[in-house]
């Protein structure tokens, strides 16, 4: 038997959890959401792989427990704003429409404790490929899909050899030179975009690329994802941010005893 200390925040920002698509790590997501308290969680997109499930229907009892987790935490206080994005944008037709205690907005802007105003959107809206070449963002897709099957497997055989959680595809994605230029590219075009908007930053996922910088004077920050890293970025209470690496986290809480 187990435990840990809850993680107690103001705010946790998650995006591309991707339910309903076998290579979410909704056990991980799930041992995050029972052990965190906040005022506010932000759904920054792809929470639901919509665009999965109209090929093949895929969601086990785990998934239905994140759905669970988050509506039991909308209804004893926590505050869940469901921002939309690509894989999940038939929800963009009912913004400002609440459901179950979780309002859906295709925008918002989130104000920290020491006062940065940050535009929170899923980022979808950056990436040249998903809104000029529908046949590219397939075939990107579809390459993904078979190195997260492949993901899945590596993993298996590293937990039975008593090693820790390590994500292929990540891995891949950071030594090719095409998408360290992709990623380059848009992150610059998050930067300039709330320079437009007139806010201190943004906070996006879409990219699955953990990551809390200045770009230009202004603050890009990006969730990551619970496909393969896993991560969370959070808010404490005094304002300040960081990215939480939950797979490290459940790693130690394995390995943490009970005290007698």
């Amino acid at each position: 038997m187990y435990t840990t200390n809850k993680v107690k925040v103001r705010s946790v920002f998650i995006s591309d959890v991707h339910l309903g698509f076998p290579g979410c790590s909704a056990n991980f997501l799930l041992d995050f959401l029972r052990n965190v308290e906040c005022e506010k969680i932000y759904l920054v997109g792809d929470i639901i792989d919509f665009l999965y499930m109209r090929k093949k229907l895929y969601w086990p009892q785990e998934h239905n427990d994140v759905i669970r987790t988050l509506l039991g935490k909308a209804k004893h206080g926590t505050q869940v704003i469901y921002v939309p994005g690509n894989h999940d944008e038939l929800l963009r037709s009912h913004n400002d429409t609440a459901f179950g205690n979780v309002i859906i907005k295709n925008e918002i802007i989130h104000t920290t404790a020491d006062g940065k105003r940050l535009l929170v959107l899923h980022g979808d809206q950056f990436d040249s490929v998903v809104k000029n070449s529908r046949l590219m963002a397939i075939l990107g897709s579809n390459l993904y899909n078979v190195l997260l099957k492949a993901n899945r497997w590596v993993n298996f055989v590293r937990d039975f050899l008593g090693l820790p959680y390590w994500s292929l595809a990540a891995a891949l994605k950071h030594k090719v030179k095409g998408a360290v230029n992709y990623i380059s590219n848009f992150e610059t075009a998050v930067s300039q975009m709330a320079k437009q908007k007139k806010v201190d930053g943004m906070i996006c996922g879409h990219i699955h690329r953990a990551e809390i910088r200045k770009i230009d004077e202004v603050l890009y920050c990006n969730c990551g994802d619970w496909v393969e890293s896993c991560t969370a970025l959070i808010e404490n209470k005094d304002g300040s941010l960081e990215i939480l690496h939950w797979t490290e986290q459940f790693e130690s809480i394995k390995r943490l005893p009970v005290a007698a």
